[in-house]
């Protein structure tokens, strides 16, 4: 039993102890009380404990969350001590909620029930957005509750995907065998799964978040080609998002705008490039070390603790650090998937991959846009990012994966 519990929660402690040395470099005056860190550390260390006994699941998921999140927190600290402290409070939130939530999630098979009150869901927290949502920067999708402001689209894409798992789960085999050419076998079975999807995309672009459409669209592909295998079906939902993009950058300024600076982005360096080219300047000053942790002046690029935390990150930890980062994304992906290969039923193998497909394609969509390959949108960065409905979304995020990968310790035990 003691073996067990060591290789539990070595991961854990290991993560512990690097956010430990980041957070005692960071400034203090910008961080909590020291007990507030101590409690954020016992959340954490209860949310790996309190999984059931009778169950081996892959303990790298919550740590890799932890680890990422702390050096978020490192990193935040360092740019601004009103959102680093929080940016604790919200970590807070989260870690309570995996915890309080953990014996539900270990049944997370019953959320396949639910799957057309997953799209009810996503739209109606639209139609609140709709009536009660604050703009900004062009974009309606914040709400505002006395001093806590919340996005509701990182709950919808959560509910994106377990409509879309749950569906597919059940019409999958008819899907993947229906002709292209049958419209009426195909408008049976997919026109649920499109209006579903179709709904939330329209009200993406009306609401003048391109970046979210983005991601759900990749998702939706992901997990749509994992259950039919279908390559039309992928190529005609690419067509038609093109097709809308086109439209959008042609009907709305800001699309406009971020098309510019995305292929210029030294056209306008005091104007609408300022941002962009202070991060391109950023990660040219972190080179291949870094200027070390604190030494460098990312302060310079606006909202760098939300848009441009990779930026800020790779001017003081460089491009070797800049990778490990994203090796560290990679491995949760890899690992998402390789849990999802690893499932007897094709609804919790479709769960599993289109949670990782929300958090793999939202690296790249961010983190591509800061060194430039795509225009820059406006989502965060997970765990890393300032912003406390990611932070929350993401640890559910994980939370589930991580139930998802366990399985009987019998099963695991080797046989002889």
């Amino acid at each position: 039993m003691i073996g067990l519990w060591v290789r539990r929660l070595t991961p854990l402690l290991a993560a512990l102890a690097i956010v430990g040395v980041l957070l005692g470099m960071a400034p203090a005056q910008n961080l909590g009380p020291a007990w507030a860190l101590v409690i954020l550390a016992a959340l954490a260390l209860a949310w790996v404990i309190f999984q059931p006994l009778g169950a081996a699941r892959d303990d790298f998921l919550p740590a890799a969350a932890v680890l990422i999140s702390g050096a978020g927190l490192a990193m935040i600290a360092r740019l601004s001590g009103e959102l680093a402290r929080k940016q604790e409070l919200w970590l807070f939130v989260s870690l309570v909620l995996v915890v309080a939530l953990g014996p539900a999630f270990a049944r997370f098979r019953r959320l396949a029930a639910f799957k057309y009150l997953w799209v009810i869901g996503s739209i109606a927290l639209f139609a609140l957005l709709a009536l009660f949502g604050q703009e900004v920067n062009g974009a309606r999708l914040w709400i505002r509750v006395g001093s806590i402001q919340y996005e509701p689209i990182e709950l919808i894409k959560l509910f994106i995907v377990f409509f879309l798992a749950a569906y597919l789960a059940e019409t999958a085999d008819v899907i993947a065998n229906a002709r292209p050419w049958s419209i009426r076998a195909n408008l049976k079975y997919l026109g649920p799964l499109f209006i579903g999807w179709g709904a939330s995309m329209a009200i993406l672009i009306l609401q003048h978040d391109l970046g979210m459409a983005v991601l759900l669209l990749a998702t939706f592909v992901a997990v749509l080609y994992a259950a039919t295998r279908r390559l039309d079906l992928i190529l005609g939902s690419l067509a038609t998002f093109a097709l809308a993009a086109a439209w959008a950058a042609h009907h709305f300024a800001y699309v406009q705008t971020r098309l510019a600076v995305w292929q210029n982005p030294f056209g306008d360096p005091l104007g609408a490039g300022f941002q962009s080219s202070q991060g391109l300047y950023s990660l040219a000053a972190g080179g291949l070390l870094g200027t070390g942790y604190r030494l460098g002046h990312p302060g310079f690029i606006p909202d760098v603790a939300t848009d441009y935390i990779y930026a800020a990150w790779s001017e003081e930890f460089g491009a070797i650090g800049a990778v490990v980062l994203l090796l560290l994304y990679l491995a949760i992906v890899w690992r998402a998937l390789s849990i999802a290969r690893a499932q007897p039923d094709l609804y919790t193998r479709l769960l599993a991959v289109g949670l990782a497909a929300i958090l793999g394609f939202q690296v790249v969509i961010i983190a591509g846009g800061v060194i430039g390959l795509f225009p820059l949108t406006g989502i965060t960065l997970p765990f890393m990012s300032y912003g406390g409905s990611s932070l929350v979304a993401n640890f559910l995020l994980i939370a589930l994966v991580w139930a998802i990968s366990g399985r009987s310790l019998a099963s695991s035990a080797p046989k002889v």
